[in-house]
């Protein structure tokens, strides 16, 4: 990914709390050869230093079957907006898209064992429907192991990470807030996440 110095993240936590609150990811495989890309869940854990992606995908899917010990791309995708060359104070300007993403790279393992690939699951949903965990548990066995035969659970291990939050950084800390002030009065929710996102990295802080 195309990201010059001034817009690379080197704060660990925060980029950790970025991958967690964004965690619906694009999966992209094949890039010597068929390129697939799946939308999917990912839970962010971290063993140690290491930061490992725990997901899923239907066994249907075919693009599980291209985990060939190569490396795969997961995209993290955060708040992004167009940005107007009206809000700057200097009026010879051009329009841009600030945003932020990350993009993660590893080689997916596949998780073969059934109590593991169903402990994922209840992850999962503790995580995401907590107060439907207690139904989650009562499930039938039966219908449990139907269930998780008709998935194939993956883990990655990252091995390396590029960052972008393309913030206005390389314009001056008036301009980037006023930037954020125009963000910040949007009825757009995503807007105003990316207003909270430019405030927080204002040139100088």
């Amino acid at each position: 990914m195309y990201s010059p110095p001034y817009n690379r993240l080197e704060d660990r936590a925060e980029l950790i709390e970025f991958m967690r609150a964004n965690s619906f990811v694009l999966l992209v495989t094949g890039t010597g050869g068929t390129l697939y890309a799946s939308h999917l869940p990912a839970q962010v854990s971290l063993e140690g230093d290491k930061i490992v992606l725990d997901m899923h995908m239907a066994r249907n899917n075919p693009q599980w079957r291209e985990f060939f010990d190569e490396e795969v791309l997961v995209v993290f995708s955060g708040p992004h907006a167009y940005v107007s060359p009206r809000w700057y104070e200097e009026k010879e300007r051009v329009p841009t898209w600030n945003y932020a993403a990350v993009h993660a790279y590893g080689i997916p393992k596949i998780v073969n064992e059934r109590s593991a690939k169903h402990e994922s699951q209840r992850r999962l949903v503790a995580m995401l429907d907590p107060q439907w965990l207690p139904e989650f548990d009562g499930l039938r066995a039966q219908y449990v192991s139907s269930m998780l035969e008709g998935i194939v659970n993956f883990e990655i291990e990252v091995t390396r990470l590029e960052t972008r939050w393309k913030l206005s950084q390389n314009r001056t800390r008036r301009e980037q807030e006023l930037i954020a002030t125009q963000l910040a009065a949007s009825s757009d929710s995503g807007e105003r996440a990316l207003a909270a996102l430019t405030r927080k990295h204002l040139v100088g802080d």
